[in-house]
């Protein structure tokens, strides 16, 4: 999966369950720049999981900080997923 049908991906979970409706930056700091709060970051981890059929882990959640971070943390794994098959 390409860098942007992830970003794409995450742009429709976040339009859908949280209200977003900024454009995609991967430099937006998912709380100083969208104002997320903790409630809304589980949101986003839980939706985020559930589009792309992963798992994040909680030490996985605690480095991103932008959403180009969590690109490329999806990018990783499901890149692991596919090779795993």
């Amino acid at each position: 999966m390409t860098a942007a049908e992830i970003e794409a991906g995450i742009v429709a979970v976040a339009r859908e369950h949280l209200g977003f409706c900024g454009e995609f930056d991967p430099r937006l700091r998912l709380v100083e720049d969208l104002g997320f709060d903790s409630l809304k970051l589980l949101t986003l981890a839980a939706e985020v999981e559930n589009h792309f059929r992963v798992t994040l882990e909680p030490d996985e959640e605690a480095g991103i900080t932008t959403l180009g971070d969590l690109v490329a943390l999806l990018q990783a794994k499901l890149a692991v997923g596919r090779h795993s098959n």
